[in-house]
């Protein structure tokens, strides 16, 4: 495929946006090359400025759930555009959002809405220190909550340890307040515990990772990490940005019947828009400014066409009693395809798989954790980037992302994508 006019752009954008990207996964530095540049797109395909199709596995990063321009979106989106873009007000919609966000996500009475899964998570942290009275959190290498600069943060020099600031920009006082546990490893949450008695206000965790590539938990070790929240008097935070509404009605705590005490939400909520939420029960919801002591707000938050946009997606969700296992049994035959050809092909690979996510990483050891995931062959997934996507297929330009499967997505493409595959697997 020729991507010319991509290149153009590329260099064109180059000279007045830094890297010429506005979110740097997009700019292909993991894979090399420059990126492609979208044009349009409908159901599960991508059409770019050089006219070629390609059949779409990031999906906007998740949120296309059921393809791209779903018309029930668009038509949302374009009806409540003439009545309006933006307030700053309350509206009529996002209480009827909340409403069937609660109805569908067990263990939570409120929702507040707000941009993007960045602020979703960085606002569930504030509220988790405000409720507690706590400063210090737990994240997990290789999961991912956003920009926020309690976030940013990498490990120190041991377990005990407090993380240090992986960005600059990021105040080593910030740094203190983070503390880095290894995902998967329930010892390394215990030695953080006692090693800050009565100081960790929250733990935050994806669920199902989908950061370093999809890593599913090991059995039981999120009602582990429960048990440790309840027993330390902190509250449990599920960053379900990706998997909230994907890999099940009520997310993972469906899924695996572990329940949060906050959860954040972004993609499938809004529907494509930029919309973020973070929900719990109603003490911890209620100490949020304008009824509790936390403050936090939004001058967009609640805007007229994102809620439009994402009550059309959760209602087309809530209405149909199958999409979640039509999502799986597509994403399972997928898998199954991939992992035959590559085994045909004697290619050393692991492929990791929650409901309609998964990743393909090139080691043949499990990957359990961030550590393990850095263990993959880069050099063989780049090859392997560049080959479906010159097949027509478009996967994530990062070893460390995961794949999303939309509904649009038909056996037919499945099988192109499964044959592109292994025409690229016999030049590995």
């Amino acid at each position: 495929m020729m991507y010319q006019r991509s290149s153009q752009l590329f260099a064109e954008a180059e000279k007045v946006i830094p890297g010429g990207v506005n979110s740097p996964v997009r700019a292909f530095k993991g894979v090399g090359g420059n990126p492609i540049f979208a044009k349009s797109a409908k159901g599960a395909y991508l059409y770019d400025e050089d006219n070629n199709r390609l059949i779409d596995y990031i999906n906007s990063w998740g949120p296309m759930i059921l393809g791209h321009a779903f018309q029930p979106v668009v038509d949302a989106i374009i009806e409540k555009a003439k009545m309006g873009t933006s307030f700053g007000m309350p509206t009529e919609l996002e209480t009827k959002i909340a409403e069937i966000a609660v109805s569908m996500v067990p263990n939570i009475d409120k929702i507040r809405f707000v941009n993007s899964g960045t602020e979703a998570c960085m606002s569930a942290i504030r509220l988790a220190r405000g409720y507690n009275n706590k400063d210090k959190i737990i994240k997990f290498a290789g999961c991912y909550h956003g920009h926020s600069d309690s976030f940013l943060i990498q490990a120190g020099s041991g377990a005990s340890t407090f993380g240090t600031p992986n960005s600059p920009g990021v105040t080593q006082g910030t740094a203190k307040d983070t503390l880095l546990a290894n995902y998967n490893d329930l010892e390394s949450v215990k030695i953080l515990f006692e090693s800050n008695k009565n100081q960790i206000a929250a733990v935050i965790i994806e669920p199902v990772a989908g950061n370093m590539g999809c890593v599913p938990p090991k059995d039981g070790f999120l009602k582990s990490v429960r048990q440790l929240c309840d027993d330390n008097n902190a509250l449990l935070i599920f960053d379900e940005v990706m998997t909230g509404f994907r890999l099940a009605k009520g997310g993972v705590q469906e899924l695996y019947k572990v329940k949060a005490d906050i959860v954040c939400f972004g993609k499938v909520i809004g529907g494509g828009l930029p919309v973020g939420a973070f929900a719990g029960k109603h003490e911890i919801m209620n100490y949020l400014s304008p009824v509790g002591p936390v403050y936090q707000a939004g001058t967009l938050s609640g805007n007229p066409l994102a809620m439009a946009a994402g009550l059309a997606m959760l209602t087309a969700l809530n209405n149909d009693s199958d999409i979640f296992k039509r999502l799986e049994e597509k994403t399972a035959y997928l898998h199954d395809g991939i992992q035959k050809v590559l085994k045909d092909n004697k290619i050393e690979f692991t492929i990791n798989r929650v409901g309609s996510m998964m990743s393909v990483h090139f080691d043949g050891n499990p990957v359990i954790d961030f550590q393990t995931a850095k263990n993959g062959d880069n050099e063989t997934f780049k090859k392997f980037f560049h080959g479906l996507l010159n097949e027509g297929v478009y996967i994530a330009p990062s070893a460390y992302e995961s794949w999303f499967i939309t509904d649009a997505l038909t056996y037919n493409d499945l099988d192109f994508t499964i044959k592109a595959v292994d025409k690229v697997a016999k030049s590995l």
